[in-house]
C-alpha cells in the first residue's frame, strides 16, 4: 500500500536534504524516477525509497 503514496517536490526536499534545483537534476539525469502530473512533479513513495537506497 505504501507505493500508493506519492509526494511533491517540496515534499522530498526536506527528505533528501536539498533543493528543488538539485531534484530537477536528478529527475533529469535518470537518478531519481518522478512523473509530470500537469505542472508538477511526483515522485512514487517506492521510487523514494529506491533512491534513498542506492537502487
Amino acid at each position: 500500500m505504501s507505493d500508493l503514496k506519492v509526494y511533491t517536490l517540496k515534499e522530498v526536499e526536506p527528505i533528501l536534504k536539498v533543493t528543488q534545483r538539485t531534484l530537477y537534476n536528478y529527475i533529469k539525469s535518470g537518478k531519481l524516477k518522478a512523473v509530470k502530473i500537469g505542472k508538477e512533479w511526483r515522485v512514487k513513495h517506492s521510487d523514494l525509497e529506491d533512491f534513498l537506497n542506492g537502487k
